[in-house]
């Protein structure tokens, strides 16, 4: 206990029996044990609020992040739900009687094509 051995202790115990007195002594250690009592308890009520702070910070600090990415998949699911529309309203416009020749696009990349045979070379 504080690096100090047997031996030490009994010699300050005996330093203070003989400094003191016997009928001082006694009262001595009953107020020493209460400070130390009184500090235990002192640091385990500072330790437990500082505990309970960090746990409300560490919720405050949870509960944000999941605001946030709430927030970001909702404009996600916006977006994508808008390229889906936009999607769905093209496709329906060439349905209404497109042909491949109205779409830029098909042109250049359908229309060269069609009426070639696939080159390959023979080995």
């Amino acid at each position: 206990m504080f690096g100090i051995g047997m031996t030490e202790m009994i010699l300050i115990a005996a330093l203070a029996l003989v400094v003191l007195g016997p009928k001082k002594l006694p009262d001595l250690a009953r107020s020493l044990g209460k400070g130390f009592a009184e500090f235990k308890r002192a640091t385990n009520e500072l330790k437990s609020a500082i505990d309970l702070e960090t746990d409300k910070e560490e919720e405050r600090y949870k509960a944000e992040m999941r605001e946030k990415y709430k927030e970001k998949a909702a404009r996600i699911r916006e977006q994508k739900a808008a390229e889906v529309a936009a999607a769905t309203a093209e496709v329906e416009e060439q349905e209404d009687g497109s042909s491949v020749e109205d779409l830029p696009d098909a042109k250049a990349d359908v229309l060269p094509h069609m009426g070639e045979k696939e080159k390959t070379p023979h080995v």
